[in-house]
């Protein structure tokens, strides 16, 4: 069988890349299981966004490196076990190996029944902080994928209008492209306080970034 030189190449350069990614290092060293822990990290620093006791959902939440953080900030001690201080539940279509103190919901995001799920699990109470990492599977084309990205900042936007206090936090991921302005404005629509930030964990030339929102308007 003949392999594509070309492909290899790349391949090579990613394992490189990932290998000497100096927070692929950190998450290794810090017990995170992805270099995403840093993201959240970064913009709760900034932000001054998670405290003990609060209700968080953390959407797209595999393999489950921010709902680490957000157990860690909720201990107290940082502990990745023992007493916990706050609320998690953790939703997304992959499987997700436990975390102590984390429920975790398997499920689609975009189907009435999961949501339902989640719903059923805050059992009436309002959420302090939402935090999503959704991301759908890219085709490379553009104006598709912009439209993917959109309907999951949509959701994310929807179920905040009926679930977040009206003090309360969303954080979540977009793209810069297609779409993008057409986010923004929809959060400037829903919330008082609107700020994107590209972590500096976020790769360079990645055209991630994340769009934050702070009480909700009306609220």
């Amino acid at each position: 069988m003949k392999i594509d030189s070309k492909s290899k190449k790349i391949n090579k350069a990613w394992i490189n890349e990932h290998v000497n990614d100096p927070y692929v290092r950190l998450a290794q060293r810090d017990g995170f299981r992805s270099r995403a822990a840093y993201k959240l990290k970064e913009i709760d620093e900034v932000l001054k966004l998670l405290k003990a006791g609060q209700v968080v959902v953390d959407l797209g939440s595999a393999p489950g490196a921010w709902s680490q953080y957000l157990r860690r900030k909720f201990a107290g001690t940082g502990a990745a076990v023992g007493e916990l201080k706050g609320s998690i539940i953790a939703l997304d279509l992959l499987p997700f190996e436990p975390i102590e103190g984390v429920i975790f919901i398997q499920g689609d995001f975009r189907e009435d029944a999961v949501m339902q799920q989640l719903v059923d699990e805050l059992a009436g109470r309002a959420v302090d902080v939402v935090v999503s990492d959704m991301a759908p599977n890219l085709s490379g084309i553009d104006a598709t994928d912009g439209a993917r990205v959109s309907h999951l900042v949509e959701l994310a936007v929807d179920f905040c209008t009926r679930h977040l206090k009206p003090e309360g936090a969303l954080v979540c991921k977009s793209f810069h492209g297609s779409g993008y302005s057409q986010q923004v404005k929809l959060f400037k629509d829903t919330f008082r306080v609107v700020k994107p930030i590209k972590p500096k964990a976020s790769r360079d030339k990645s055209a991630e970034t994340f769009l934050v929102g702070v009480g909700l308007k009306g609220g």
